[in-house]
């Protein structure tokens, strides 16, 4: 049983029909159309919040409109992995090209046109995809910068609700010309990126996004050091038979010991402890 089939049922049980689910959602007669149609694949739950919506409006239990739509897509994707990825749109890499900072722009577009949809183009699409993706989705429930983007945009409230739920079930594979003429032109206002180290800067429009800059670095680091005691010292104090006589002297001295890339034993920890009491191990300091 899939989504569109339950909120079929459901809506013949209550004797309601799609504009009432529409209204009670805000979306427009169409999407509800195509949705339960199959025309239109369910948009992704934690992106959403149409199923809360909906599920409150058809009495549905918590929770069960979101897992159906989430084992639909799997169902979905599974079949899709093995197609290979498709090119942006023109039109859409002539924007994200616009909107690169002028000194760069040249060297990047001889990259893009090089590998088309190679790593870097998908690098900073991606990016800015993910950046838009997160002011949407944050500003979903906000009715006015739901309006403010419908005035930029041309559209009726419930017009832009549908954009944006439709926008934020896309990635980068499936990114359309409205998506990019619709989101990223009003929300992206420049980007430029380091080509050495792949450090990437976004400025948002201040109109639309409560933080105007977003940075993105790619460095090389040295792993970090764990924290805490290693699992080998821990299981060598839990056993009484190999630290029951050791002091607590020798305790913190064997807890200091630190270790790169390696997992001490509980045995190894014993024997250090018999290597530190064996005098043979220590020279006489001059004093003796």
């Amino acid at each position: 049983m899939d989504v569109s089939l339950v909120i079929k049922q459901r809506l013949n049980e209550l004797g309601l029909d799609q504009r009432d689910l529409a209204s009670a959602t805000q979306v427009t007669d169409s999407y509800i159309s195509q949705l339960l149609s199959r025309k239109k694949a369910p948009p992704a739950p934690g992106r959403t919040d149409i199923y809360e919506k909906m599920g409150d409006f058809l009495k549905l239990p918590s929770g069960e409109l979101s897992r159906l739509a989430e084992v639909q897509r799997q169902e979905e994707f599974k079949k899709r992995v093995t197609e290979p990825p498709s090119p942006l749109f023109k039109q859409c890499r002539d924007l994200i090209l616009r909107k690169c900072q002028p000194d760069i722009q040249k060297e990047v577009r001889r990259i893009f046109e090089k590998e088309p949809f190679g790593e870097l183009e998908r690098l900073v699409t991606q990016k800015l995809l993910d950046v838009a993706h997160g002011i949407a989705k944050e500003e979903l429930r906000s009715e006015e910068w739901l309006r403010l983007m419908a005035q930029l945009s041309g559209r009726s409230y419930q017009q832009m609700r549908v954009a944006i739920l439709e926008f934020l079930d896309t990635d980068v594979f499936s990114i359309s010309v409205d998506n990019c003429v619709s989101f990223l032109e009003p929300m992206i206002d420049s980007w430029n990126i380091d080509l050495k180290t792949f450090a990437l800067e976004i400025i948002l429009n201040r109109r639309l996004s409560p933080g105007t800059v977003r940075r993105f670095e790619f460095a090389e680091q040295e792993p970090q050091k764990r924290s805490g005691i290693e699992p080998g010292f821990e299981q060598f104090l839990n056993d009484k038979s190999l630290s029951g006589d050791a002091t607590e002297d020798e305790i913190q001295f064997l807890k200091a010991l630190k270790f790169r890339g390696k997992q001490p034993s509980p045995i190894y920890y014993y024997r250090e402890l018999q290597n530190l009491r064996d005098p043979l191990h220590f020279t006489a300091s001059a004093s003796d």
